[in-house]
């Protein structure tokens, strides 16, 4: 095993530890985790959930900022652009996220796509366009079935337009 390929693992150690903690609730050893991972060998990952840890304090600019790193080291990753519309969703910046939704929807790297198109609905919502909103949350179905807020946004969106 080489230096960067020791170094790459115990900066998965550590961003392991920091998952834990971070689900956990225990935030503050989380945040300084990730960082430990970083300074060892930044991954797109570990700059996200730190940026996710950030968020939770409302601290949205940092959080953003995190995405960006993320997506330099890797731009095929989904997470970071979807996280970055959600953190300019909770900004108030409706319009401002729909380039990161939509990229995050096209992203080759996501395991979660229907995130993207449930905030994608949202911010269409929020903007008066019922129908895009629909389309968006439908396609979330689509994608997972079982993933529970998509059908809960639909049907509440349905409701008031009944």
């Amino acid at each position: 095993m080489n230096e960067q390929e020791i170094l790459h693992e115990q900066a998965m150690i550590l961003f392991d530890r920091a998952v834990r903690h971070h689900l956990n609730g225990e935030l503050g050893d989380a945040i300084e985790l990730y960082r430990r991972s970083i300074a060892i060998h930044p991954t797109a990952e570990a700059h996200t959930y730190l940026g996710w840890a950030y968020s939770i304090f409302n601290r949205y600019d940092e959080a953003i900022a995190e995405c960006h790193k993320a997506i330099a080291l890797d731009p095929t990753l989904g997470n970071p652009y979807n996280d970055i519309g959600a953190y300019l969703i909770e900004k108030e910046a409706w319009e401002e996220a729909v380039p990161w939704l939509e990229k995050a929807a096209r992203a080759t790297n996501y395991k979660t796509p229907h995130y993207a198109f449930v905030n994608l609905g949202r911010v269409y919502e929020h903007l008066g366009e019922a129908r895009a909103a629909l389309a968006c949350y439908r396609h979330a179905q689509d994608l997972s079935p079982l993933y529970l807020p998509a059908e809960w946004a639909k049907n509440r969106l349905l409701g008031k337009l009944s």
